[in-house]
């Protein structure tokens, strides 16, 4: 067994070779306990848990009825990333054997929270707290308390509310420059927003060419300046704040000379190192005692912008539960004074982390656990009242910012329009991607720190009033107006293709530019009515998604609005993924003579997965194409090239590399005349996928 779990670590697709070799005449339920060796073996010697859940899933998939593959499958998918999956597998076991697990409904209900279904996650919640309340004397270790129960309840009401009242925010993947196919996390930037620093787990680049135990490289930062309004390729810092092991960025002083850094040294510390000339950064320091503390752990570092506060995380003892943030003021001397908590209006009994106080000096924006979240770490907002001394009640910036999952580190522009953070998001190139947010208006400018902070503030009935999250003011997106034209009515119609019937799906609608969700304002038997209002032309992206179907991604142009109200109507058909029907991937785009993604393909990918995943008999060829440039035989090399990363993609996502074939027809078989770039040349460039039997 420790030869095949080599095999998976180091050589994927030749364990999958050999494991057919070695499960050659094995029925399906011992070649699914093969699957589930193989994955424990994983997860007895390394932290991989990625590939521990692929191989639950693959044994799942052997056989159905197997209900520790099932269960562990969902299990590991809760514990890793697209969380939502684990509905799938944890269902499959509560139907074969609904006592598998003392808390199995509890883990359904977080399966169907990360899924936004939150009505059916309370359902299970409800089911599971009626399981505890009828076996008050259990106390396996699979039993989650009450509490939690009740606070999974209280965050399926909030993520409801949020959802039904989503903020138009303009969230933006900032692209291959900065974010890679790995993890990339943690951004800050200067206050004329011209440097950018950031953790990533990426391979380029990397100082260290091994991997930790979980199978993704050691940390490293990486930097980015900005260059005629453009982020340039991100680039390792260098070996002076980067060791071979695992280092990060927490807090950058806004102007740009001082970034602060973690150290796993006692037990976890901030250390700090200057910029001493472009390029070159002084050997890291420990920040003093009375910010670190002697075993226990601080992170998360804000520096106001007249550089007498730091606001930092820590689990130390005396706060108010998990971790607390805190804050040092700077004597005359230019050293940290004494730490202080932030009070328990911005602290909870559960954790609050990712602080970052806005330049206008007041303004914090962090990161809880607790308070009226949706699940996991919520971004929030609180303004400091310098007459009465307390923070306003945090505000909690909603749906679609923050999600069930932990949305955490973000970080402001100088003038209050404009956010950085981390985030799992259906267009992103990896993991975790970096994403610019324009929210909503925290003032700008630099002032002296309005923050003459107390001591544990006290409560009023003013700040402890609850605020109403539509509340939340922001800006328009660039080019936006008021409404004074006569709206245009868009109206989506979804039928399936054979029988014509009009059938309801999964629609987003978003504005191309900028990635604005545009929401519908109802869903009358599957005909989606949106209401716009633009001065000009606008170009949207359709989505249309739907278990058991092709998905489409279409590009509509909105006409201006008119003193008279207009109504356009789009007919969107969805096949059935019959073997040898096809689809052309219209939105991966390849760089001419290349084979690497554009920018905008990682969406279009994203949505490929999700489609093998919802229809797991599907196999395909996945066929590259090129325009009629060069010669023969490096066109047909070329093409093969950019299938084979469009595959190669696919399996990374855990797609199963056997239901996949990728073929490159090179100048073969092209669409149109490759006599003209835009209407010729540039659509025969293309990759596309057939279903095969």
């Amino acid at each position: 067994m420790k030869l095949i779990y080599r095999l998976l670590l180091v050589f994927p697709l030749i364990f999958f070779a050999h494991l057919s070799i070695f499960a050659q005449g094995e029925s399906p339920e011992e070649l699914a306990e093969v699957y589930i060796n193989t994955a424990k073996e994983i997860l007895a010697e390394t932290k991989v848990l990625t590939q521990a859940r692929d191989m639950y899933v693959l044994a799942s998939q052997t056989d159905p009825s197997n209900v520790e593959a099932n269960f562990m499958a969902g299990s590991t998918y809760l514990q890793t990333t697209e969380k939502s999956k684990a509905t799938e597998f944890l269902l499959k076991a509560y139907q074969i054997d609904p006592n598998y697990k003392f808390n199995l409904l509890y883990l359904i209900g977080q399966g169907y929270q990360f899924g936004y279904d939150f009505e059916t996650a309370i359902g299970y919640y409800n089911q599971y707290q009626k399981k505890l309340e009828e076996n008050t004397g259990y106390k396996g270790a699979d039993k989650t308390p009450l509490s939690e129960v009740e606070r999974r309840i209280y965050e399926c009401e909030n993520g409801r509310k949020y959802k039904a009242n989503p903020i138009s925010y303009s969230i933006v993947n900032l692209g291959n420059r900065i974010n890679s196919e790995s993890w990339d996390y943690g951004p800050v930037v200067n206050a004329d927003e011209t440097v950018m620093i950031f953790t990533t787990r990426r391979s380029d680049g990397n100082l260290n060419e091994n991997v930790f135990d979980d199978n993704f490289h050691y940390e490293d930062i990486f930097i980015s300046k900005k260059l005629n309004g453009e982020w340039q390729p991100a680039e390792n810092i260098g070996n002076v704040v980067n060791t071979k092991y695992h280092d990060s960025n927490l807090g950058f002083s806004p102007d740009g000379k001082t970034l602060y850094i973690y150290s796993d040294e006692g037990n976890g510390d901030i250390y700090y190192t200057n910029l001493l000339s472009e390029d070159t950064w002084s050997i890291p320091e420990s920040l003093s005692d009375n910010i670190n503390s002697s075993g226990y752990n601080e992170k998360s570092v804000s520096q106001s912008a007249d550089g007498s506060l730091l606001f930092y995380a820590s689990n130390r003892p005396g706060g108010y539960g998990g971790f607390d943030i805190y804050y040092s003021e700077k004597n005359r001397k230019g050293e940290w004074g004494a730490s202080k908590n932030l009070g328990d209006i911005i602290n909870t009994e559960l954790d609050e982390d990712g602080c970052f106080l806005q330049f206008d000096g007041k303004t914090l924006y962090f990161s809880s656990t607790g308070h009226d979240g949706m699940g996991g770490f919520d971004i929030y907002k609180s303004v400091y009242d310098s007459a009465g001394g307390v923070w306003s009640t945090p505000e909690n910036l909603g749906y679609p910012l923050n999600s069930p999952d932990d949305d955490i580190y973000f970080v402001m522009s100088k003038d209050g329009k404009t956010g950085y953070y981390a985030s799992v998001r259906e267009d992103g190139m990896g993991y975790n991607d970096i994403y610019r947010v324009t929210i909503a208006n925290a003032g700008g400018g630099v002032k002296k720190s309005e923050v003459a902070m107390k001591e544990n503030p006290v409560d009023t009935e003013e700040t402890k009033s609850n605020k109403d999250v539509k509340n939340v003011e922001v800006d328009k997106a660039e080019g936006e107006v008021e409404k004074t034209n006569a709206p245009v009515t868009l109206l989506v119609r979804v039928t399936d293709a054979k029988s014509g019937e009009v059938i309801n799906a999964d629609i987003d609608l978003k504005r191309a530019s900028d990635n604005l969700a545009v929401p519908a304002e109802n869903n009358d038997n599957g005909i989606y009515k949106y209401v716009i209002v633009r001065d000009e032309p606008t170009d949207l992206m359709l989505s249309v998604q739907k278990s058991g179907y092709i998905f489409v991604n279409k590009r509509i142009t909105i006409p201006a609005s008119q003193p008279e109200p207009q109504t356009i109507r789009e007919s969107i058909s969805l096949k059935k993924p019959e073997v040898g029907s096809s689809k052309v991937l219209r939105n991966i785009y390849f760089d001419f003579g290349k084979a690497s993604f554009s920018n905008g393909s990682y969406d279009e990918l994203n949505k490929m997965v999700a489609f093998m995943e919802q229809n797991p008999n599907v196999n395909v060829e996945i066929a590259g194409h090129t325009d009629n440039i060069g010669n023969d035989a490096f066109n047909k090399e070329l093409s093969q090239l950019r299938a084979n990363k469009v595959v190669n993609y696919l399996t990374k996502k855990g797609i199963d590399r056997r239901r996949l074939t990728a073929v490159g027809y090179g100048e073969e078989k092209p669409l149109v005349s490759n006599d003209d770039e835009v209407m010729g040349r540039e659509i025969n460039r293309r990759v596309e996928f057939i279903v095969k039997k």
